[in-house]
């Protein structure tokens, strides 16, 4: 499980890290809000743990910007401020939990667990939905523009993985990890077969186009 951590003080931060290292989580660090916000938009996260007093974007302002996404995570703010009105505007900025600092790793690790299973248990739809572009769920059924799509089960999985991270840049690496569930080898171009596999049977006759290329860094589905 991937877990971004925004946190300006080193100590905290190696703090957090060795402790969901130890216990097998990988985590990212990034010490500003602009660092983490340009993390976050990179690769997908299982939980955003947040500090609230950040340089040059504080953590209520990155919470408020990563809602306005189509992507949900579920947020964590961590503050050395125990006032009600700091709680308030995390809430109203969309945090679903909040930690005091000091704080033993303990707890984090208990609410992050919590927060990860709640959102695992209720926020994915059973319709994935870009453009004229439809996943069913339950059915394992891809139309486009109302015209069933056949698929194999890889190109089902690569695409159901594509839509669930829709407007967000996913690496060949976290393809290769959550899809093929394999290391990833950079000697093969297996990913890249797929993905022209994809783009041949859900773009080539319609559009717009919606599977694009960031090159260096992965691909992404998006209109236009």
């Amino acid at each position: 499980m991937k877990i971004l951590l925004v946190e300006d003080d080193p100590q905290v931060a190696s703090f957090v890290k060795k402790g969901f290292e130890h216990e097998g989580y990988e985590l990212t660090v990034a010490y500003d809000g602009r660092a983490g916000w340009g993390l976050y938009q990179q690769q997908p996260y299982a939980i955003v743990v947040l500090d609230v007093n950040l340089p040059y974007l504080n953590g209520v302002e990155l919470c408020r910007r990563i809602r306005q996404g189509q992507h949900r995570v579920p947020v964590l703010l961590l503050t050395a401020l125990d006032s009600l009105a700091d709680k308030e505007a995390g809430f109203e900025a969309g945090a679903d939990d909040y930690l005091v600092k000091p704080f033993a790793f303990r707890e984090l690790l208990l609410r992050v667990r919590a927060l990860t299973k709640r959102y695992a248990e209720t926020s994915t739809p059973q319709i994935l939905q870009l453009a004229d572009l439809q996943l069913n769920l339950g059915a394992k059924i891809v139309t486009r523009a109302g015209q069933r799509i056949d698929l194999t089960t890889r190109e089902y999985s690569l695409l159901e993985h594509l839509l669930l991270n829709q407007g967000r840049i996913v690496s060949r690496v976290d393809i290769a990890e959550r899809v093929w569930e394999v290391d990833f080898d950079t000697t093969t171009n297996i990913i890249d077969v797929y993905i022209g596999y994809l783009r041949k049977k859900i773009d080539r006759d319609f559009s717009p186009k919606l599977i694009h290329t960031v090159v260096g860094m992965g691909y992404v589905m998006r209109e236009g």
